[in-house]
C-alpha cells in the first residue's frame, strides 16, 4: 500500500494563493524603492536571544574531514545591518528562517520570514507601513494600537511598570497552573502576556503593542515613555490574537549592542543553555554607522494563514517537518 505521506499538506489552491501574497508584497517594496537583498542562510555566528535555539550545521572542507559547526540563520537581521552599515538604504528580504523546537499549528521549524528596514524612519512611522503592507492581503479596518502597559491595566486590571513581582505572581496562579519559581520579573511578564493576554486578542481584530518594557528592549532603542520612564522603542502586531510582526526604531549605540549580546550570553550560562560565538561583526558594523533605522520581522506563513482563515501552518506550506 502506498503511503500518503508524499503529499503536500497545503493543497494546491492554497499554494497558487501564497504565490500570489508573495508577488504582491514584492510589488509593495518595488513600488517604494526598497532594494530586496538576500544574506546567507549558514553562518559562523549564532543569535545570542536566549529564548530562540538555533538549529546546528556541520561543514567539511572535505569528505571525513574535520567539521566545522556553522549555525543556520533564526533571521537574517544581524547580516541585513552589515549591509545598512556598508549604506545599502532601505533593504527587504523575504527568505527561510530557522529556528530548533518550533513545531505546531503556528509554528515550523523552518519558515519564511519577511524582514525590512527603512533608514530614517521610527517604530511609529514603520507600523504605518506595516499596516500598509499587511492592507494589501488582509481586508482590515484601520489597526488599533494600545502600549503595553495599557494592555495589562485594560486586560488584567494591573500595572506591569509596578506592580510587585509577588503580584504578578499571584495574578499568574490565579489563572493558571504554574510551577515556576523563577524570580525574573519579565519571565512572570512573558507568560502573562502570551497565556492570559494573548488568547484574550483573539477577538480584538488587529493590534499594534508598542512601547515595551525596556528590559524587554531586545535590540530596541529605549526613549522616554508618557510619565517619563525608559520604554522600548518596539512594537508587535496581533492579529485575531496570533503575533504577526516584531518591529524595532534600532538600537545604533555599538557599546550597548556589545552589552546586550554579553548579557544574553550570561543569560544563557544561567539557563544552562550552549554558549554559541556572538555576532561581534554586528557591533562593527554599528561602530562603522548604522543609520538611523527601523526595522520589522513578519511572518509570511502566518500572514497566508490569516488571508485563507486557516489555523494551521500546514495548510499554507507544502511539506512541513513531519513531511520534509
Amino acid at each position: 500500500m502506498t503511503s500518503e505521506g508524499w503529499r503536500p499538506s497545503a493543497s494546491i489552491e492554497n499554494l497558487r494563493h501564497r504565490a500570489r501574497i508573495l508577488a504582491d508584497i514584492r510589488r509593495f517594496f518595488g513600488e517604494r524603492d526598497v532594494l530586496e537583498v538576500e544574506t546567507p542562510a549558514l553562518s559562523h555566528r549564532a543569535v545570542s536571544d536566549p529564548f530562540i535555539d538555533s538549529i546546528e550545521a556541520a561543514y567539511r572542507p572535505f569528505p571525513g574531514g574535520p567539521a566545522q559547526p556553522l549555525y543556520l540563520q533564526s533571521s537574517p537581521e544581524y547580516a541585513m545591518k552589515r549591509l545598512l552599515a556598508a549604506g545599502s538604504g532601505a533593504i527587504y528580504q523575504l527568505g527561510r528562517a530557522y529556528r530548533n523546537g518550533e513545531s505546531g499549528g503556528r509554528h515550523n521549524p523552518e519558515f519564511t520570514m519577511l524582514e525590512w528596514y527603512r533608514p530614517d524612519f521610527d517604530d511609529r512611522d514603520l507600523m504605518d507601513e506595516v499596516e500598509a503592507l499587511v492592507c494589501t492581503v488582509l481586508d482590515l479596518p484601520p489597526v488599533r494600537r494600545v502600549t503595553y502597559r495599557a494592555l495589562f491595566v485594560e486586560q488584567l486590571g494591573l500595572d506591569p511598570a509596578t506592580a510587585p513581582l509577588a503580584e504578578l505572581k499571584a495574578r499568574a496562579r490565579a489563572s493558571l497552573d504554574v510551577a515556576m519559581e523563577d524570580d525574573d520579573r519579565d519571565s512572570w511578564l512573558n507568560l502573562l502576556m502570551s497565556h492570559l493576554i494573548e488568547p484574550a486578542l483573539a477577538t480584538a481584530g488587529a493590534v499594534f503593542v508598542h512601547e515595551f518594557p525596556a528590559s524587554q528592549a531586545a535590540l530596541a532603542r529605549l526613549r522616554q515613555g508618557e510619565d517619563g520612564t525608559p520604554v522600548a522603542a518596539r512594537f508587535e502586531l496581533f492579529i485575531n490574537g496570533m503575533e504577526l510582526a516584531n518591529g524595532y526604531h534600532e538600537l545604533t549605540d555599538a557599546a550597548e549592542q556589545a552589552r546586550r549580546l554579553q548579557a544574553d550570553q550570561r543569560s544563557r550560562a544561567t539557563l544552562d543553555l550552549p554558549q554559541r560565538p556572538l555576532e561581534d561583526r554586528l557591533v562593527d558594523a554599528l561602530a562603522q554607522g548604522l543609520p538611523d533605522c527601523a526595522g520589522v520581522a513578519l511572518g509570511v506563513d502566518r500572514l497566508v494563514m490569516l488571508a485563507l482563515g486557516t489555523t494551521s501552518i500546514n495548510d499554507v506550506i507544502a511539506f512541513p517537518f513531519a513531511r520534509a
